[in-house]
């Protein structure tokens, strides 16, 4: 499967703007602390960027949309698709 197979599964997976809204919450949130570990040379940093990405987004999958969060099956494609649905969210793009 490619990204560009994966990407409209992702998106229908998140088609509840509260998840969408904490997706990017969280995403945001784990960029900042990631860059606050690496400039402040602080690794232990990067697990609370984990907890601080994906608390939010597994929250509400459960709560809001009643399906699994995507990551436990593509990790690397739902981190990817994160950042498109970031983008969309901060261009009010509808997803």
């Amino acid at each position: 499967m490619t990204f560009e197979e994966f990407l409209p599964e992702y998106l229908a997976a998140h088609s509840d703007r509260r998840t969408q809204l904490c997706h990017a919450a969280g995403t945001m949130t784990a960029v900042a602390i990631l860059a606050a570990a690496i400039f402040t040379r602080r690794p232990l940093l990067i697990p609370v960027a984990l907890v601080a990405g994906y608390a939010p987004a597994w929250f509400s999958h459960w709560v809001f949309e009643k399906n699994q969060p995507k990551t436990f099956e593509h990790p690397f494609y739902s981190l990817r698709g994160d950042f498109v649905m970031l983008a969309r969210v901060l261009t009010g793009k509808t997803v």
